[in-house]
């Protein structure tokens, strides 16, 4: 692998694993605000955090296999995902299938790039994340699933809810996100 080829797996093993910890952060408060408010739900959200923390572990083997380094903005994953989170879970159950749903589409979307980005680049890290896909469309279709309505507000707290994973995704990759999505423009 070319010098800068290697740069760019290792971050995107890194935003990945900061991805996943965002995403056992906002489990996390789910879970805790759900213990007080909606107890049903804490099993179907333990089984997801449990998923994302298994997630975040082989992410970090990954980089650590990279002789990478964590995120720097692990702060921005770590307080975004506990705050929205504890939000999403105070405005009921179905705002919280509502952030699943937003946060996996938006996730499935960078994994998709990453795929197709990595398929010829690095054949552990593009099989270690068309295994994690598969586990977190089932995230997604559950959302899917257990989501009641939507309206004006849901559709905004989405709209939201992805834009706001995105950017913290470009900030992590110190905008090199952009630069893969115009590689896959040009290969095509």
């Amino acid at each position: 692998m070319i010098p800068a080829d290697r740069l760019s797996a290792i971050r995107i093993a890194r935003v990945n694993h900061a991805g996943e910890y965002g995403a056992i952060r906002i489990y996390g408060a789910q879970i805790a605000v759900c213990r007080l408010l909606w107890p049903r739900l804490v099993l179907p959200l333990s089984q997801l955090k449990a998923h994302e923390v298994e997630h975040c572990r082989q992410f970090r083997a990954a980089l650590s296999a990279r002789n990478g380094r964590p995120c720097r903005a692990m702060y921005l994953w770590s307080m975004g995902g506990w705050v929205l989170g504890a939000v999403s879970t105070l405005f009921g159950p179905n705002l919280i299938w509502v952030c699943t749903e937003a946060v996996e589409e938006t996730v499935h979307h960078h994994l998709t790039d990453q795929l197709e980005w990595l398929k010829s680049r690095d054949g552990d890290l593009h099989a270690l994340i068309m295994g994690i896909q598969a586990e977190e469309e089932g995230h997604l279709d559950l959302a899917r699933s257990e989501k009641t309505h939507d309206n004006a507000v849901t559709s905004a707290f989405g709209a939201l809810v992805r834009a706001s994973v995105s950017m913290v995704v470009w900030l992590s990759t110190w905008g090199e996100s952009s630069q893969m999505l115009r590689d896959l423009a040009g290969a095509a």
